[in-house]
């Protein structure tokens, strides 16, 4: 039986974006079951622009409003809302490539027994100019790459998907997973306005054996300046720290390289938290910091975070 695709859009003050995201799920060559647009409470013309998308007879958008909650609340929302049997995400700023839905369900046509499918993604500034590939950027997507078929597909088993858990390519807009596993998961944490997107892959893939990657961009992800990450930095890296720390109880028996994965991520998001308390001038929490994860489980690469901490420290007195 041919899959289908249930798209859960999640948008606040979106009307100036939510278009050519719709579009670009309308405009797939291999058509999605239903599009559901959660509205977060927006004080824009999202609404307006929506619904003129929304028709009583054979109409694929279906929209939905709900107080202002956060993301992973709306997308919560949405995956309550959604009738087909797999689901994938879109962000209201960004979009989808016109195959990115056929390559994956071409893919669980033949082998329906993946856990889930992900794929490369570009980069894009606000005016749409291209910034870089996901998975060129990390050491998981370029092991990946060197695997791939004369399909650009890839299959990620535990020793890769624990490299995927350390440094993730691709994102939310690549992702398409079952809803029944979705539902057994529990969806996204609503406590973190950061990091809850990575919060969620990783226990995903604590219970995924097999993984189906495409190694060709599916989606366009914008970077913005006023993002949560890059308005508010430290913050954003506290809450991130928070949220990988919290899955430590859930992951006690999870493989072992989904483990070591989860640890390099933590300790990659302790690294960005110390630098910015370096930058604000809160030299101890930063040393405190580096200093605890590297008595965790001490490694080279962490002695050496800890001596480039010290030495940053020393920097500023003098």
């Amino acid at each position: 039986m041919a899959p289908q695709f249930s798209i859960i859009i999640p948008v606040f003050n979106g009307a100036k974006t939510i278009s050519k995201a719709i579009e670009s799920v309308l405009d797939q060559s291999y058509p999605a079951y239903e599009i559901i647009v959660v509205d977060d409470g927006s004080e824009d013309d999202t609404s307006k622009v929506v619904q003129s998308y929304v028709h009583p007879e054979h109409s694929r958008v279906r929209y939905f409003r709900q107080a202002n909650a956060g993301v992973s609340a709306a997308r919560n929302f949405g995956v309550r809302q959604a009738e087909a049997d797999w689901l994938t995400f879109l962000d209201a700023d960004d979009w989808y490539f016109p195959d990115r839905l056929k390559y994956h369900a071409d893919w669980i046509s033949e082998d329906p027994h993946l856990d889930f499918l992900t794929g490369d993604q570009i980069y894009v500034r606000q005016d749409g100019s291209i910034i870089g590939y996901s998975m060129e950027k990390t050491v998981a997507g370029r092991r990946v790459l060197e695997v791939a078929d004369n399909q650009g597909r890839a299959l990620m088993e535990v020793d890769l998907i624990g490299e995927y858990v350390s440094a993730h390519f691709g994102d939310m807009p690549t992702l398409t997973l079952r809803r029944s596993t979705f539902q057994t998961l529990g969806g996204f944490p609503t406590d973190y306005a950061v990091c809850e997107d990575m919060h969620f892959v990783i226990r995903l893939c604590a219970q995924s054996r097999r993984v189906g990657v495409i190694c060709r961009p599916l989606a366009a992800y914008v970077i913005h300046d006023a993002s949560a990450i890059r308005s508010d930095p430290l913050r954003a890296q506290q809450q991130s720290v928070e949220a990988l720390r919290s899955l430590r109880s859930e992951l006690i028996n999870a493989p072992q390289p989904i483990r070591l994965g989860w640890a390099r991520a933590l300790h990659g998001a302790k690294m960005d938290y110390a630098v910015a308390l370096l930058r604000i001038g809160n030299k101890r929490l930063a040393i405190r910091m580096i200093l605890g994860s590297y008595l965790e489980q001490p490694s080279w690469r962490r002695l050496r975070d800890l001596l480039s901490v010290l030495i940053a420290c020393f920097s500023q007195i003098h």
